[in-house]
């Protein structure tokens, strides 16, 4: 395992923060004008949209009870397709968690996620390689400098750090040479520790027929608020670890 600082430019939270910075206050804008959208939304049309969500949950806990093997097949197809194709795996996770809990939900996730990197990976590396390429992106080259330098432990701290856009690093890890297989391993074991906290969290949250009777002690809870604030100290707790174990090696 290379040896590297926190604080080093050639560290990979340090690397990873450059390639992605850009990125991340995009992705956080774009998350804000929804929140808001649907924060308006809600408000206008509280009621109404309320009692057609409560309505909906019903009928998936029914088929939940009802077709629980279906549910779990569908609900990987779609976590496959949602983390391989588009940006939005993070928010989806939340929601596996409220409706699959803890242990269902972790195996779920985990799979689907991994199945979908590897999608996305293989799309760049066998079909979209020239167009990827093409892009020309400034930080691509050091990408992949950093990981000829380090290998594998390089993905596996990408992985590691939830700031990282999971779509980002199956496209440009499809430009490397890294073999699939360990492609897949490495990030199955680097996105456990994060898909695990995302599960836990989005398991905390109450039903919607919790949120329609507004009672705060069915809303909020203390296992909830552990939850997220875990959810908020991973990114520092993560980099953290990535500092001890380089240290450890070194």
């Amino acid at each position: 395992m290379p040896t590297s600082e926190s604080g080093d430019a050639n560290s990979p939270s340090v690397s990873t923060a450059r390639v992605i910075h850009a990125k991340s206050m995009g992705s956080w804008f774009l998350f804000l004008v929804i929140f808001l959208l649907v924060a308006t939304a809600f408000i206008v049309y509280r009621d109404d949209l309320l009692e057609s969500l409560i309505s909906a949950e019903t009928h998936l806990r029914q088929w939940q009870l009802s077709d629980p093997v279906l549910v779990v097949v569908v609900g990987l197809l779609v976590y496959f397709l949602v983390s391989g194709l588009t940006p939005g795996a993070a928010f989806l996770s939340l929601v596996y968690g409220w409706y699959f809990g803890l242990w269902q939900g972790t195996l779920v996730v985990s799979f689907g996620s991994t199945a979908g990197a590897t999608l996305m990976f293989c799309l760049s590396r066998y079909i979209l390689r020239e167009r990827v390429l093409a892009m020309n992106h400034p930080q691509m080259e050091k990408v992949q400098a950093a990981f000829a330098r380090e290998g594998a432990y390089y993905l596996f701290c990408l992985r590691l750090i939830p700031a990282v856009p999971f779509f980002l690093v199956n496209i440009v890890m499809g430009l490397t040479k890294i073999r699939v297989s360990t492609f897949w391993w490495v990030s199955q074991l680097g996105m456990l520790p994060g898909t695990i906290a995302y599960i836990y969290a989005g398991s905390t949250l109450p039903s919607l027929k919790a949120l329609g009777s507004g009672d705060l002690g069915q809303i909020l809870s203390w296992r909830m608020v552990f939850a997220f604030t875990i959810l908020g100290l991973l990114p520092w707790l993560t980099k953290r670890l990535i500092a001890f174990l380089s240290r450890s090696d070194s």
